[in-house]
């Protein structure tokens, strides 16, 4: 049986919709009381997940201190801590005492920057570059974990995505809807560059995948659709998804990150304009695993 933590959020919720599809044993854990999920409070380093864990082979964990520089301000570096590292290990080694086989982390792609280089993706053989206390609290849980699989045998995958798109999604990708569907001309045909992203659908099959592929054990997982697509091609693609048609003007990129600057909107413009794109050559040879939805027909599901 697996347990699903953050089993209420965006990604826990497609999660639960393709482990009941496999027909697939789970236990969700969410914050607060709800119908089919046991309650475990505040996430942190005294969590007590006893209630979870009985009968559990494989915890997924996905509960987490989010950023969204979009929608609401960044929490103060003590809280990404606290329950980003501190509750991650604090539940593995719940996890570790009560026999659970497997622990499957949810990190993300920043964990390696916040932008790659023109021609080199991101590979799981790179050397940590994390920018910010969120990626930096990722890191630290991963590298905990790591040890703790070294002393008590429980087997680690981590899984570092980029931004999760889908029906629901909040911050960049909503951001980026809203200005599709305004009709405001945009100022980004000049924009070269190429970012990766994972439909929700396709991260939850991999965590499926992950969760039971015996090469999984001790990897860590770069995961993105099958494609990276630049800023301009995205924004064509959303307004054809939502039948409209994109007004996009040619602008200097510099210009953009000076005005970006100006306004105190600098971490928008660096996500319409920097590369950030990862190679999951290494996951898809491993676990012989191919996203189910490319990215046309998944921006198509978005809506």
């Amino acid at each position: 049986m697996l347990l699903v933590t953050g089993a209420t959020g965006f990604v826990g919720q497609n999660l639960q919709q393709a482990l009941r599809a496999r027909n697939i044993a789970y236990r969700a854990a969410c914050r607060s009381a709800q119908p089919g999920c046991t309650p475990i409070g505040d996430i942190d380093g005294a969590t007590d997940w006893t209630a979870t864990l009985p009968g559990i082979d494989c915890v997924i964990h996905l509960a987490a201190a989010n950023q969204n520089v979009i929608d609401a301000p960044s929490f103060a570096a003590d809280v990404f801590r606290r329950v980003n590292t501190d509750g991650t290990i604090n539940l593995a080694r719940q996890a570790a005492a009560s026999g659970v086989k497997r622990f499957v982390f949810i990190s993300t792609i920043k964990v390696n920057g916040e932008q790659s280089i023109k021609g080199r993706p991101f590979t799981p053989h790179d050397l940590p570059d994390p920018a910010g206390e969120y990626a930096a609290s990722k890191l630290e849980a991963e590298r905990a974990l790591i040890a703790l699989s070294r002393t008590s045998g429980m087997e680690i995958v981590i899984i570092r995505p980029p931004l999760v798109y889908g029906q629901g999604a909040v911050g960049s990708f909503r951001a980026l809807t809203k200005l599709v569907q305004s009709g405001i001309p945009l100022p980004v045909a000049s924009i070269d560059n190429r970012r990766s992203m994972i439909h929700v659908e396709n991260l939850a099959d991999l965590i499926v995948t992950a969760a039971f592929h015996p090469a999984a054990a001790g990897q860590i997982l770069l995961a993105s659709d099958d494609e990276a697509i630049s800023t301009p091609e995205l924004l064509r693609q959303l307004a054809a998804a939502m039948g409209r048609s994109p007004r996009l003007l040619p602008f200097p990129p510099a210009i953009l990150h000076l005005l970006g600057r100006a306004t105190g909107k600098g971490d928008l413009v660096n996500r319409l304009t920097d590369w950030l794109e990862v190679d999951m050559s290494h996951t898809r040879a491993l676990l012989d695993w191919t996203p189910p939805l490319d990215m046309r027909t998944a921006l198509k599901r978005s809506f």
